[in-house]
């Protein structure tokens, strides 16, 4: 089997805020076949693609009502069929998302599982009785109080790590589990071409589902939900039963995931591929996501290397649909000529890395962060029940949203500066980020210096060179203030990556002399705030 996933540069589309080809004001599937030429120029070899499956979006699909159905905004099974036809004609792979910790409460096997306690669905799902009239346990749900969400009907609770309306599957039930394999491989059997894992990490839960330790009613208890000791048997199951004798591939959303447990997961050919870890898109969070502090560059680089010497093969990403806008979280939005130059500094940081690198679509313009006024402007329900339960502290609530709220990515892509950005000719189902006009992909392409343009040198580069995607990994200048530097090296060439993560200018080490494959911000002997550069010394 290839290992075509280590080669090719993956672009994740969230479809429904992607291209509208109806005017409905929601992306759709044929807004998308629409667009992969666009895909193809940039360089992109594999496409991962958010849940486009039957939904009423409580999560924005992430809530599943039918794994086999396409949802109605997003056009028929037919359109998906083209879609993959059209994408594999170009040579571009389809990831698809596997969302199966929870599925939508509008799901048929919740309907049953909930319609009594001797239903042979009762157990795919977690019930317990409450204890003193309260949850079974003390459980914080990610998107709500409590994770458990009380039945009238059967008088029992039912466990939901995120929304009310996502119940949590039991992956203890061998049945449940086969159905889960079905439908992977009937996926499989259309062509697609591997599956991005959602939420992986908590699909076992500690048996008896201990209270977790810590002051007031609801306490955060990932100890007990994520990677329990079942996990690995679940994994290793899926792995047999839908991997194992095709050339797919598997990533997995690890959350909470460390450096010492990765191996477990991902090396041996047993489990999974490639793994998500959060380490870099957590680190400027102080004791959660929401209290936002600024990027510290020695932390930054100990985390890269850790994780570079940890695993043989990462996943390179800065942002996805769950994170901001990366120019504006990372880089520099003062100016256009700043955000042009981190935009591109940021993408020579990452993607040149060792690992296999993850665009999400509208980086490679530079799209920034929305600038959210009010709650009417909103649409994610982690948004909604920050400000919910924070109506005390609401400009706290706020600065937190407009830094890191998930509507930050989820705006229309910018196309052109036409009305809606080239978006949708109908009103669009978010606001488009009225900076459209300036940035776009039609004025990215028009111009030489563009970050686009900057993007689609880089994706070449490294498409094209050997040591740049197998070679070994050696940091450099760790102690520096300003610059984060590496060596990628493979037989007798090396390639140096040196990249200022300032508002001031920096001298170039020495070592840095010799032939220029990349640069943005590179003057002479100096870096501009902001700058990189990529070299190949003899």
């Amino acid at each position: 089997m290839g290992t075509w996933w280590k080669e090719r540069v993956f672009y994740q589309i969230y479809p429904r805020s992607f291209q509208d080809s109806n005017g409905d004001g929601i992306g759709d599937l044929r807004g998308i076949i629409r667009r992969l030429d666009y895909l193809k120029e940039l360089g992109v070899g594999a496409v991962w693609l958010s849940p486009i499956y039957d939904s009423p979006n409580a999560d924005m699909g992430y809530d599943i009502r039918d794994y086999e159905k396409i949802m109605t905004e997003f056009g028929t099974m037919e359109d998906f069929d083209e879609l993959l036809r059209e994408m594999h004609k170009r040579d571009i792979k389809l990831i698809m998302d596997l969302v199966v910790n929870h599925t939508s409460d509008e799901h048929r096997w919740f309907k049953e599982s909930r319609k009594s306690r001797d239903n042979p669905y009762r157990d795919y799902y977690i019930w317990r009785d409450g204890q003193n009239g309260q949850e079974p346990n003390n459980w914080v749900s990610f998107f709500a109080p409590s994770a458990w969400h009380y039945d009238e009907g059967s008088s029992q609770w039912y466990l939901h790590l995120f929304a009310d309306k996502q119940p949590d599957l039991n992956w203890g039930n061998p049945c449940m589990r086969r159905e889960i394999y079905d439908m992977i491989n009937r996926w499989f059997d259309k062509g697609v071409d591997g599956f991005r894992m959602d939420a992986i990490s908590f699909l076992a839960k500690e048996p008896g589902l201990p209270s977790g330790s810590g002051e007031g009613r609801y306490v955060f208890s990932p100890e007990h939900y994520t990677f329990q000791p079942r996990l690995h048997d679940y994994l290793r199951e899926m792995r047999r039963e839908c991997f194992d004798g095709r050339d797919c591939m598997c990533v997995g959303e690890t959350s909470f995931v460390t450096t010492d447990i990765a191996k477990t997961l991902v090396e041996g050919g047993q489990e999974m591929d490639l793994l998500f870890q959060f380490d870099i898109v957590e680190m400027d969070g102080e004791g959660g996501k929401w209290n936002v502090i600024p990027f510290d560059l020695s932390r930054f680089k100990k985390i890269i290397n850790d994780w570079q010497h940890a695993i043989d093969w990462n996943t390179l990403f800065w942002g996805n649909h769950d994170q901001p806008r990366i120019v504006s979280r990372f880089g520099c939005t003062a100016s256009e000529e700043l955000r042009v130059r981190s935009a591109k500094m940021l993408a020579t940081a990452m993607y040149l890395l060792r690992g296999t690198p993850f665009l999400y679509q509208g980086e490679e313009i530079g799209m920034t962060n929305y600038p959210f006024t009010c709650e009417a402007e909103l649409r994610d329900i982690e948004s909604f029940n920050l400000l919910e339960q924070n109506r005390d502290r609401e400009d706290w609530a706020w600065r937190g949203i407009r830094a890191k709220g998930r509507d930050n990515s989820r705006t229309p892509m910018q196309w052109t500066d036409a009305p809606n950005a080239g978006f949708t000719t109908g009103t669009p189902w978010i606001g488009v980020n009225p900076n459209y006009r300036e940035i776009n992909v039609e004025k990215a392409l028009a111009e030489e210096d563009s970050v686009l343009h900057f993007y689609r040198r880089l994706i070449a580069l490294r498409s094209g060179s050997e040591t740049l995607q197998y070679g070994n990994f050696t940091l450099l200048l760790p102690d520096d203030p300003q610059l984060f530097a590496y060596k990628r090296t493979l037989g007798d060439e090396t390639i140096l990556v040196c990249c200022n993560f300032s508002g001031s200018e920096a001298a170039i080490p020495a070592q840095f002399a010799g032939e220029r494959l990349l640069a943005a911000g590179a003057d002479g002997d100096t870096l501009l705030p902001y700058g990189a550069v990529a070299v190949r010394i003899e």
